[in-house]
């Protein structure tokens, strides 16, 4: 076999499908966020990002740069080692701290990214407890499918935020087994949201464990930020919180939180913990600055949800086929990848706005979209401009206007 020759041949596979990823080259600048400088080639040009998972732009916060920069002149630059092996740093336990009294819980994990922490943790607690089945959202997170997959635990999947559906399996299966739900509180490409209140009330009924993602909420929903969960007053409810401090938060890495004997049992048995370097305390300090902040500044949130609603308006207004959602999630839906990429190519090369083209497999093929995600930074003048040069690609390449 011609090894080389089939990773050209996969590659060109991608290419003719209209959904090989080009990736932006970035420059970000700390104070003028979401402005960026796009590097292509000998090719350099202020953009606008609309696309970021920086939710909060608190990658730009000072607090966060200031507190990044000290302890990094003082530990140096990385952790030394797994948590096992001389890599427990005391960041490392300052900021679990931070994380569990945002959620309310006796303890928190730190995981290098969210993906690891669903991974390991779905996976630790499915294979470990005796007959464990989970039974999981249809449109779970890639790193929710992974861990359950490799739980090797018996397995069933609901339809979509489906209560009815998710009973009728509950139902199916022997009251004597234990059982997860999983399911998250934003799905990031549709923008919607789950009835986590229902969901546990099932969970009640049937004697079910219950597993909540919120990376897509943590930092931006609640009086605190502890996401959609401590919005709707059900975080006391959840065995298992799961977030990201790369999204709101800023900065990278992930963590679960729930009771102490919990997260002693994934940090126990959990491979994905167990062998992982540890985050640099750098990284740790910086995090803990933006969590903190976030807490201590509702008036973000409110920004945040504003201007999300106020985009999602005005493509409506404007005719455009945005989706309803609840959330601060802004897609608008094109429904071909060559021509999603072509609109965001345009959008960059014509207008100097950066919106990532999102086609399969992260969405379903025939549901390619380009998703907005407006920040409490992106102004008013922004966003007469972005609307304005969707609205001429949108004419220009003969897309699908809103039903």
């Amino acid at each position: 076999m011609n090894y080389e020759q089939f990773f050209a041949d996969k590659i060109a596979d991608l290419k003719a499908e209209g959904r090989y990823r080009v990736f932006a080259d970035l420059q970000r600048q700390a104070g003028k966020f979401p402005r960026a400088m796009f590097h292509n080639g000998e090719e350099i040009k202020e953009i606008t990002v609309w696309c970021s998972n920086d939710y909060m732009g608190m990658g730009q916060n000072p607090n966060a740069i200031k507190a990044m920069q000290d302890i990094a002149g003082g530990y140096g630059v990385g952790a030394g080692g797994t948590r096992n092996i001389s890599g427990t740093m005391h960041e490392h336990i300052l900021l679990e701290d931070e994380l569990a009294d945002l959620h309310g819980t006796e303890a928190a994990l730190l995981f290098q990214s969210g993906w690891i922490a669903n991974l390991t943790a779905l996976s630790t607690i499915g294979s470990m407890v005796p007959g464990c089945v989970i039974i999981s959202d249809s449109k779970n997170h890639n790193s929710m499918i992974e861990g359950i997959r490799h739980s090797r635990a018996e397995k069933h999947i609901f339809r979509h935020n489906d209560l009815a559906d998710l009973e009728a399996i509950l139902k199916t299966i022997d009251p004597a087994k234990p059982k997860l739900i999983a399911f998250e509180s934003v799905y990031s490409m549709d923008g919607d949201i789950s009835p986590i209140g229902k969901i546990c009330d099932l969970a009640d009924t049937y004697n079910a464990m219950t597993f909540l993602d919120e990376v897509h909420a943590v930092g931006m929903y609640g009086q605190r930020g502890g996401g959609v969960a401590e919005r709707d007053g059900v975080m006391d409810r959840i065995t298992v919180i799961q977030g990201t401090l790369a999204k709101a938060f800023g900065v990278v890495g992930g963590y679960i939180a729930g009771s102490a004997a919990m997260c002693d049992f994934v940090r126990s048995y959990g491979s994905g913990f167990i062998f992982s370097t540890s985050m640099p305390p750098a990284v740790a300090a910086a995090a803990r600055a933006n969590v903190r902040h976030l807490k201590d500044h509702n008036e973000l949130r409110v920004r945040h949800q504003e201007r999300a609603a106020t985009l999602r308006q005005r493509f409506r207004e404007a005719g455009l086929p945005v989706m309803d959602a609840d959330s601060h999630i802004v897609p608008l839906m094109v429904g071909d990848p060559v021509l999603c990429k072509q609109a965001s190519d345009e959008l960059m090369a014509k207008h100097d706005i950066y919106v990532q083209p999102i086609n399969y497999p992260t969405v379903e093929r025939g549901k390619e979209r380009l998703r907005f995600t407006p920040t409490p930074f992106h102004d008013d003048a922004l966003m007469d401009a972005l609307v304005d040069a969707v609205k001429e690609v949108w004419t220009r390449l003969g897309l699908k206007a809103a039903a």
